[in-house]
């Protein structure tokens, strides 16, 4: 990585960049600014005195920008950005997103930006008790050879331990990381209400614990039963 601190800008003030952009202030980068969001004094409780920017401002003034949109979003607003001018030659440009590789990128990096892809592996409340979540978690990194070792010092600056996941790869990650969060939310959220249906008081207090250690132990048993 470059010598001292960059200038780190972040789009998307949602739950996750936020919390990657204090992440990275902890680590001695400076903060340019962030976009408007939904609820500003969450931001501001995690980022405060942190100006608040257009998304073509974040990228004129931050030598590395974080993309923290949704799916979705991120490749119209990649090109709608690149059609503004507004990516920069030798910017770091990196987004969040699971599924997406660095093909999403390409618009930027036509301008000259970097394209690097990290996404932790942690669900994400927007609130500074996802700094210590990050401390042990794995990320994703995706980046050209040349660069990769960039993304990785970014992931370690978070936080995180980093994972290689090729380019090609990140749609079956991505796929992975859904199928772990939405089931798991799925099912909890079924149970929780088979439980209160039952006349059971806070349902979710009363699995958490159970939830917790099934999970432990799937995720160390291999193919032996959970129960």
């Amino acid at each position: 990585m470059r010598d001292g601190r960059l200038g780190v800008g972040v789009i998307g003030a949602g739950r996750v960049g936020p919390v990657v952009a204090a992440a990275l202030a902890g680590a001695g980068h400076a903060l340019t600014g962030i976009t408007a969001g939904s609820d500003a004094d969450r931001v501001e409780a995690i980022l405060p005195g942190v100006p608040t920017l257009t998304a073509d401002e974040v990228a004129r003034r931050s030598e590395l920008v974080v993309l923290a949109v949704p799916h979705d979003e991120l490749a119209g607003l990649v090109s709608g950005l690149a059609d503004l001018g507004a990516w920069q030659i030798g910017q770091l440009l990196v987004h969040t997103d699971a599924a997406h590789g660095i093909g999403v990128l390409a618009p930027a990096v036509a301008k000259g930006a970097i394209p690097l892809a990290i996404h932790p592996a942690i669900a994400f409340t927007g609130t500074s008790t996802d700094l210590r979540a990050l401390q042990d978690a794995y990320a994703a990194v995706t980046a050209p050879a040349a660069v990769l070792p960039i993304a990785q010092a970014l992931a370690v600056e978070m936080g995180c331990e980093p994972v290689v996941v090729a380019d090609a790869d990140r749609a079956a990650y991505g796929e992975a990381i859904a199928t772990a969060t939405e089931f798991s939310a799925s099912i909890v959220r079924q149970a929780s209400a088979l439980l209160a249906g039952a006349g059971v008081e806070e349902p979710g207090r009363y699995l958490s614990a159970l939830v917790h250690t099934t999970v432990d132990r799937a995720l160390t048993a291999g193919d032996d039963p959970v129960l």
